[in-house]
């Protein structure tokens, strides 16, 4: 049994806990291990389970003396660890880790054994000032200019695609033919396309031809010579001769800015005022949205800086574990392959979570400190809510316990959610700065 415990803490989150285990406890660990063992063994001359337990310990006993008093240890590590305080107890993802091991062994029979363990606990935080404080930040004004660019978008998303006889255009969707030719005029091997297509000015073409096909026309053929810049990516500096046979050429009407356009947008929308009006008020639905957000920022940014705690590193391990098997997932690509793509690059795994780790680290800094607020103002939910959502979630849970366990996860998430617009409430945001709709969402 554990007859003294004692609990230090360390730096980054973490606590020594030194506890002694009384030698009886040892003794009786051993001898039952033994028996065990004893039970259990055919040597040589014997039947199984029949030799002698002097001849057992002869032969195995220190083997066996090293297994049953580390289980030992383990078993009265996890008793220790039951009586302590929460605030001192393992995150449930921080294994204790046994120091000085090879101090330990070899077991000595008739003595007590005093050991020590490290692990991570929940970072002691104190967060101060986090009501009543005047924040600035930046104000937004959505302009004329940005509804008419809402309303050029919407023209755009419902223009006719329409066939052109006419020169090519900046905007014109064109289709062609193409292929490199060498410095006799040959084709080059490989570089031949047919039918491609690609709205001009968007660049969107290998050897980005777009200003060299302004003001040719369907059935066109060229040969383009291209110069490229010393410091383009793709060819630096090279000459190139491209032969081109422009196939198709199409470009995009706009519809009119009437009612009936309006009508196509949105059905309640009668007249162009509507539209202008409804457009508006959507701009300025993203931009309180995206407000809301510097503004909590704003404040985060503070109580981070004045709040003085450490992350304990097994929490950033977790979080930063979580956001790779989320971008493998994003990737569509077997981990296996994504690292294989990475290697071709000169990176690795874990030099990709090495440039993450701080960002980690601020994010759980940001999400501990708003923890914090909700455990100190203790939130009251909407217990009708609070009833509904338990319903709707836990309606095929039948096992009470689990069934308390998910309501208090469920109570924690609501409460949780509560906690922005608490702050954003209990502080003054004031204007600093004014910026237009465009700069401000473009940031």
């Amino acid at each position: 049994m554990v007859v003294e415990k004692s609990i230090k803490g360390l730096a980054n989150s973490q606590v020594a806990l030194t506890v002694t285990v009384d030698a009886a406890s040892v003794e009786d660990a051993y001898q039952a291990k033994l028996k065990k063992y004893q039970a259990n063994l055919q040597l040589d001359g014997f039947r199984k389970g029949k030799a002698p337990v002097s001849i057992v310990e002869r032969k195995y006993g220190d083997a066996i003396r090293e297994e049953s008093t580390f289980e030992c240890l383990e078993e009265n590590l996890k008793q220790a660890i039951d009586t302590l305080d929460d605030k001192d107890k393992p995150l449930a993802y921080s294994t204790p880790v046994l120091q000085d091991e090879e101090k330990l062994v070899p077991f000595k029979k008739g003595e007590g054994i005093t050991f020590t363990v490290h692990y991570d606990v929940y970072p002691a935080i104190e967060v101060k000032d986090y009501k009543g404080r005047e924040i600035e930040v930046t104000g937004v004004e959505v302009a004329d200019s940005d509804v008419d660019a809402e309303i050029e978008k919407l023209r755009d998303q419902n223009a006719i695609v329409k066939t052109k006889d006419g020169a090519i255009e900046k905007g014109d969707i064109v289709t062609l033919d193409y292929v490199e030719l060498d410095e006799e005029g040959k084709p080059v091997a490989d570089t031949e396309r047919k039918n491609f297509t690609f709205t001009l000015g968007t660049g969107y073409n290998y050897y980005r031809l777009d200003d060299d096909l302004v003001g040719l026309k369907k059935d066109d053929e060229k040969v383009i010579e291209k110069k490229y810049a010393d410091d383009d990516v793709t060819f630096h500096g090279e000459k190139k001769n491209i032969k081109v046979k422009v196939d198709e050429v199409k470009f995009r009407e706009l519809p009119e800015v009437d009612a009936d356009f309006c009508q196509d947008v949105k059905e309640e929308y009668k007249t162009v005022e509507d539209l202008r009006k409804g457009l508006r008020e959507k701009l300025e639905k993203e931009v309180d949205e995206a407000l809301k957000n510097d503004k909590i920022n704003a404040l985060l940014a503070l109580l981070v800086d004045e709040t003085k705690f450490e992350v304990p590193s097994s929490m950033v391990d977790v979080e930063l574990d979580h956001s790779w098997r989320n971008f493998v997932q994003q990737s569509g690509l077997e981990e296996s392959k994504l690292l294989q793509f990475f290697s071709m690059q000169n990176q690795t795994k874990d030099g990709i979570i090495a440039e993450w780790r701080p960002s980690a680290e601020k994010n759980l800094r940001e999400q501990l400190i708003l923890e914090e607020i909700k455990k100190k103002e203790d939130f009251k939910v909407d217990e009708e809510e609070y009833k509904k959502t338990c319903d709707e979630q836990l309606k095929n849970i039948t096992d009470e316990k689990s069934k308390e366990y998910y309501e208090n996860m469920i109570k924690d998430d609501m409460q949780f959610k509560m906690v922005v617009p608490f702050l954003l409430e209990n502080n003054t945001f004031k204007t600093k700065e004014t910026k237009s709709y465009k700069e401000f969402m473009n940031k």
